[in-house]
């Protein structure tokens, strides 16, 4: 029996389709920053520096990534978007700073825990060497990777986090080298081992305290700000850690203030609250003799991943400029108030520097659809009565009996279907009903499901009726992706962090099918489950049918933020191939592949827990062995099997669909 293509959006011709209307559709130009656009081939392209018209045709990326043999899925780091992105905020800053007259400078750190990639940490400090840019540390590994990274005297490094004695003892030496070095107390313990630490060495550190304001974060990181933050030292505590500093004639060592609202900083008017809650007590320690000299506003800055349009996310209300012009401003209005000099700001951008700059490319390996009955079907006279019952409603939704059904008349049609087939079902179960005969009541009742949900399309209906809605959900198609949600999108599993996605090819072309995107894992969590785009319902993405022998990627854009480091092992899917690409209007394409990192292998995989390939070789080689001296399989064909097996381990975890 021939089955007719899965569910489509619609099934009469749309009118005519335009790459602005796919961009539209994905949103492009809302999380785009400028960055991305769809060229006039319909593909996914790349402004490395939207200040030029040069531009890197993603599918070529993808084809001579390819014709390297590079194994998919495949991270493409495009490096000059992440050098835009820390000229573009430092930029910002010094813009703000002239327009207001501010009476001192902005120096930046990039907090690594965003992405603690060496090549992604290198190329911020190479792109902010101008500005004198430093970094941020949350942890013992962190400080050790960064410290080294400190070549420029002037460039901060801030340590956040809870710090051991180990931790402290390793940034007092580096302050003692003439490192500006500055822990970041969270609890007031910390003060004190810092102070038994500074009578050990007769030295007495440099140190900055986070304050816990009174104003709270928005949005799903709310509760980093706020009286429930996890650090920072309430105002009491600053007093009393004054105090001890006075007694001790210690002043000059306190010379940062810091909080931090969150994540992602929502709404632009909490930020200039807390700014200005923070520039009073700078104020009030300045007046009292303590001389601070960095304002630090920590991390927020934020990125449009769902562009506004996801179900509980207001999306980012403000531009990069509108935020540092915040900060500016905020501090020089509370400090002239208070007749007190300004300080040097600091910011800790990290999500703001590194999301846009990597694309993550998969491919898809199948796409599943309910089958359906092919057209001109119809029964023959001995089909059981539920096939004939089931054509008979098909033939009315699909023709009427007295014009267009109405929503009534489809739903009295979707409750029959509904009971055709869950009679076919019973009878099958009991054995009164032949295979074939299910399977053709099977694919008339999704027939008729679908051609319900056509008609009630062209109704308009709104809202759509429950059973409709639900049923709208079970014909979505399936497209089966070569990837892992649990190692290249954790948060999207573990928080609901929507991220852009779309074809990076064919969007000169109206994608008329709706998909939910699985992965390859077992677990039924190993899904997208909601997307970014224009239409109403999130819970699809809009795609193109796959064509047979034909490859079809999907671009997962935003993904240089935290994704990079915290991809979980699930099934032990490793880390993906990378490629790092640099434009340069000299070569075809205007780019060149500077770099390919090779993805995890199923060896290193195995290794992480505790499997090595000697042990494995010995176990396996046990068994084939025994099988030859069993007469199972003869000795050429162990051997064989053996060498096959132990090849595997160099190869890819990933689906390859160049393998035959």
């Amino acid at each position: 029996m021939s089955v007719s293509a899965p569910e489509t959006l619609a099934t009469e011709e749309a009118a005519e389709w335009s790459i602005e209307d796919a961009s539209e559709l994905y949103r492009v130009g809302a999380w785009g920053e400028s960055f991305f656009h769809i060229n006039d081939h319909g593909h996914a392209a790349v402004r490395p520096d939207p200040g030029t018209d040069l531009s890197i045709d993603i599918v070529d990326v993808v084809r001579s990534l390819r014709e390297r043999g590079i194994a998919f899925p495949v991270l493409l780091r495009f490096q000059d978007v992440l050098q835009a992105r820390v000229r573009r905020i430092n930029e910002a800053f010094r813009d703000a700073i002239l327009e207001a007259g501010y009476d001192n400078v902005y120096r930046g750190v990039y907090p690594i825990k965003v992405n603690q990639l060496h090549e992604v940490v290198e190329e911020v400090l190479d792109a902010g060497r101008p500005y004198s840019m430093g970094l941020e540390c949350g942890s013992k590994p962190e400080l050790i990777a960064a410290l080294a990274h400190m070549e420029d005297d002037e460039a901060l490094l801030i340590c956040n986090g809870v710090k051991d004695t180990t931790m402290l003892r390793m940034i007092i030496e580096a302050q003692r080298l003439g490192k500006r070095v500055i822990p970041v107390l969270e609890k007031y313990t910390e003060f004190l081992e810092l102070r038994r630490l500074a009578k050990e060495y007769s030295y007495s550190p440099r140190f900055g305290a986070r304050v816990r304001l009174a104003t709270a974060g928005a949005g799903r990181w709310r509760e980093s700000g706020g009286d429930r933050s996890k650090f920072g030292l309430s105002v009491p505590e600053i007093v009393t850690l004054v105090e001890a500093l006075e007694a001790s004639g210690d002043t000059d060592a306190f010379q940062l203030l810091h909080f931090h609202l969150g994540s992602q900083i929502s709404d632009i008017q909490i930020l200039r609250r807390a700014v200005k809650e923070i520039t009073q007590v700078y104020a009030n320690l300045h007046r009292r003799g303590v001389p601070v000299q960095y304002l630090d506003v920590g991390g927020g800055l934020g990125v449009n991943y769902d562009a506004g349009y996801a179900y509980d996310d207001p999306g980012i209300g403000y531009s990069l400029q509108e935020y540092a012009n915040a900060v500016v401003y905020a501090v020089q209005e509370v400090c002239d108030a208070a007749g007190v000099e300004q300080p040097v700001l600091v910011s800790e951008s990290g999500r703001a520097i590194t999301a846009h700059h990597s694309v993550l490319i998969v491919e898809v390996q199948g796409a599943y659809a309910k089958d359906r009955i092919h057209d001109g079907f119809v029964p023959e006279e001995d089909d059981h009565a539920t096939v004939h019952k089931l054509h008979e409603t098909l033939h009315f939704v699909t023709t009427g009996d007295n014009g267009s059904p109405t929503l009534a008349e489809l739903l009295e049609a979707y409750h029959d279907a509904w009971e055709a087939r869950r009679e076919a079902d019973t009878l099958f179960a009991l054995g009164y009903l032949p295979l074939e005969q299910k399977a053709l009541a099977e694919r008339l009742y999704w027939s008729v499901c679908t051609a319900i949900l056509e008609r009630v399309d062209r109704l308009e209906v709104d809202p759509l009726p429950t059973e409709l809605a639900e049923l709208e959900d079970q014909l979505v198609d399936q497209y089966l992706c070569s990837f892992s949600v649990f190692q290249s999108m954790l948060d999207h599993w573990a928080i609901g962090q929507g991220f852009p996605i779309m074809p990076i090819d064919r969007l000169d072309e109206q994608p008329r099918r709706r998909a939910v995107l699985v992965d390859l894992t077992c677990d039924s969590d190993g899904k997208v489950s909601h997307y970014v785009s224009a239409n109403a319902d999130k819970r699809f993405l809009p795609v193109h049918p796959v064509t047979e022998g034909e490859p079809y990627y999907l671009g997962f854009f935003l993904m240089g933020a935290y994704q990079d480091i915290m991809g979980d092992a699930h099934n032990l899917f490793g880390r993906v191939s990378e490629a790092h690409i640099y434009a340069d209007a000299e070569e075809p394409g205007n780019f060149y592949i500077e770099q390919t990192i090779a993805p995890t292998s199923i060896q290193e995989m195995l290794a992480s827990v505790q499997y090595f390939p000697n042990d494995l070789h010995r176990r396996m080689n046990a068994i084939i062995r025994q099988k030859v001296e069993a007469g199972v399989i003869r000795p050429r064909a162990g051997t064989e099997l053996l060498e096959e097996y132990m090849r595997c381990f160099l190869q890819s975890t990933y689906y390859d669909s160049r393998a035959r």
